[in-house]
């Protein structure tokens, strides 16, 4: 458990470089050999592209560097709960482990008729990726 909580970290700072730049805060890393090869955080206001989530960054990236989009050797650490258009990339690239922080509402990892999924943990520093995401939002409603 400390090394997903070493990495959650790295995912954490990436989150809160988000958070200063008015995205909301979401980042993660992307873990291989148990070293980090790729860390993104959320750009979408940034770049004015709904497709700009960390994960999806995260995975580009990573693709870049590996010159592969099969990343079946690597872990995803990401703060908040993947989203559905993120849960398929990750499922696409075929990552390993998914460890998130704060829950969503909707478990997009349900991918019980799939002959693959990847394994998913949750609630790795939940708290502290919960608490950023409750004061960005706070901020952004004015309370």
């Amino acid at each position: 458990m400390e090394t997903h909580v070493k990495f959650m970290k790295e995912a954490y700072k990436e989150a809160v470089k988000a958070y200063k730049e008015n995205e909301v805060p979401v980042g993660c890393v992307l873990v291989q050999g148990g070293k980090i090869i790729a860390r993104a955080h959320n750009k979408k206001e940034q770049l004015n592209s709904v497709i700009e989530h960390a994960e999806i960054q995260v995975i580009q990236k990573a693709s870049k560097k590996t010159k592969s989009w099969r990343l079946e050797e690597c872990d995803l650490y990401v703060t908040l709960q993947p989203c559905m258009m993120c849960s398929g990339a990750i499922y696409q690239s075929r990552i390993k482990n998914v460890y998130f922080g704060a829950t969503q509402k909707t478990d997009y990892f349900k991918f019980s008729d799939l002959n693959w999924y990847p394994n998913v943990v949750g609630g790795i520093l939940a708290d502290e990726c919960q608490n950023l995401l409750l004061k960005f939002f706070k901020e952004k409603r004015g309370e």
